[in-house]
């Protein structure tokens, strides 16, 4: 919602995985509100991934624009709230279809759980983007 967990999490695990992957991709997170933008990531976000090899702290968040449908291949929604919420961005923009990132699953909000939550984050964030990896190899053969 408000891009400083989920997403900007999802986005440095994507450039970091996708760079090591050899896939050149323009990779950005945003929230479905504007609750943070112009903000880093949380704290807690930026010390997990940092944990993990994975830069967040250049981040800073901003609002999902109705460009962004014509921009990405992709439109990710960490659960199904946002889901909806994209879903009627893109009706005044058209373009992409958005769509879950984990497939049926959700990525749970971290923001009020403990430190815990955050590696949980990072552990669903990188199969995602492992599954996104191995989706565009295929596509491109």
């Amino acid at each position: 919602m408000g891009n400083i967990c989920r997403s900007p999490t999802v986005e440095a695990v994507a450039r970091a995985e996708f760079a090591l992957a050899g896939i050149d991709a323009e990779i950005d997170s945003a929230g479905t509100e504007d609750y943070h933008v112009g903000e880093p990531p949380d704290p807690r976000s930026i010390r997990a991934g940092a944990a993990h090899g994975y830069d967040l702290s250049g981040l800073r968040a901003r609002q999902v624009a109705t460009v962004d449908f014509d921009r990405f291949d992709f439109v990710l929604a960490m659960d199904r709230v946002n889901l909806r919420a994209l879903q009627r961005f893109r009706r005044s923009a058209g373009g992409t279809e958005p769509a879950l990132f984990l497939g049926d699953e959700e990525l749970p909000d971290p923001y009020y759980g403990k430190a815990a939550d955050f590696e949980r984050v990072i552990h669903l964030a990188r199969e995602g983007v492992e599954s996104l990896v191995q989706r565009l190899r295929q596509s491109a053969r």
